[in-house]
């Protein structure tokens, strides 16, 4: 999906290792969309996301899997990267704190919302993930 061979794609790959915040756009029950800021990783399945239980983003993808996730751009029009896919709970995938790529992306944010990544993975303890079936940006 994102090709390594160009300077966009290079700037792509970047972003998704270092970023922490993505823009999760769900779509609820009257067809209105939904963005949210969410914390993500970027793996070579696509975007995993943690969730509290029973949160307006679950019953959205439960009806609707169409999704986006975008990164903020520079401010300017510019560094735009938006993937369009679907979204799924998953059921097999292990909690947060047993993802180390995880845990060493978010120790800073984990102690922010005074949280461990234990307590972390206890409150957000649904996987959810993201397959890109498309990429678009400048």
């Amino acid at each position: 999906m994102i090709d390594m061979h160009t300077e966009f794609g290079q700037r792509v790959a970047r972003r998704l290792r270092e970023e922490r915040i993505g823009w999760l756009t769900t779509v609820d029950e009257k067809g209105v969309p939904q963005p949210r800021p969410v914390w993500f990783l970027w793996d070579d399945d696509g975007f995993l996301i943690y969730s509290r239980p029973d949160t307006h983003k679950l019953h959205h993808i439960a009806r609707n899997a169409q999704v986006s996730l975008h990164l903020d751009g520079d401010g300017l029009g510019g560094d735009i990267v938006i993937f369009t896919g679907e979204a799924a709970v998953s059921s097999d995938t292990p909690p947060a704190d047993q993802i180390p790529a995880y845990v060493a992306k978010y120790a800073p944010g984990f102690l922010r919302i005074g949280m461990d990544a234990a307590k972390f993975a206890q409150d957000y303890s649904v996987a959810i993930r993201v397959r890109p079936v498309k990429l678009r940006g400048h």
